[in-house]
């Protein structure tokens, strides 16, 4: 087996609010690896432990982007969301084999486990663009049901919470995610709990990808943070 040391490059976790890529101010946890030669424990990088104050901070960014419905981006046409989205799979496919090494290393995936769960993101956000593309065709037409004539526009609904399993931390987070964003909903993402370093090597891609404060990414034990932040509703 390769040298852990070598592999993957240590990781000082960091996280996103209001368009900011934010590196201090918040408590750090230790993120370890099993799968050295001998399966002692090496330590791989940090990652953001933040109080619930941090993520109010998030939940207040994701707000003012959503500006009751009138901010920038759920006021975004279509075509706009998805040229943004397109600009992120671009920039996310530039960091594909960090993003897949770290998968391997932090939670065990086999080096073919951690591409395939890569690719299987991409290829949804790439179906998911197509299935978006469907409904706004149909959406253009006049329905005819019951001697009514209707036509469908779906809308945002607001700041929404995206959370995945360590198990699959990205290709999960992601079917929460990317729906979301598509329909103009601001997002506030918690990483998690295993899985965790990936992340790092997409803030950047998000961040320029994306107005302010449209996605929001931290870290942290969830049962101290989320139960205030979705308090307010």
């Amino acid at each position: 087996m390769t040298d852990i040391s070598t592999s993957l490059p240590k990781i000082r976790g960091r996280i996103l609010i209001g368009g900011e890529i934010v590196t201090s101010g918040y408590a750090l946890r230790d993120v370890y690896s099993h799968c050295s030669e001998d399966g002692q424990a090496v330590h791989i990088g940090e990652t953001p432990n933040v109080d619930a104050d941090t993520l109010m901070a998030a939940v207040d960014s994701a707000s003012k982007a959503w500006h009751r419905g009138q901010g920038e981006w759920p006021l975004a046409r279509m075509e706009e969301r998805l040229h943004a989205l397109a600009s992120f799979r671009e920039k996310m496919c530039a960091v594909r084999e960090s993003v897949c090494r770290s998968l391997m290393w932090e939670i065990g995936k086999t080096w073919a486990d951690a591409q395939g769960e890569f690719d299987r993101t991409i290829q949804y956000i790439d179906d998911t663009v197509e299935e978006v593309k469907r409904l706004d065709r149909d959406s253009s037409r006049f329905q005819f049901v019951g001697g009514l004539m209707a036509q469908i526009r779906r809308a945002p609904l607001g700041v929404t919470l995206c959370m995945g399993p360590f198990n699959y931390p990205l290709n999960e987070t992601f079917t929460t995610l990317i729906p979301a964003l598509i329909m103009g909903n601001t997002v506030v993402v918690k990483i998690p709990r295993y899985g965790q370093l990936l992340w790092d090597y997409l803030l950047e891609g998000f961040q320029k990808a994306f107005p302010p404060g449209v996605v929001n990414i931290i870290n942290g034990a969830g049962r101290n943070i989320v139960g205030p932040a979705i308090q307010s509703g």
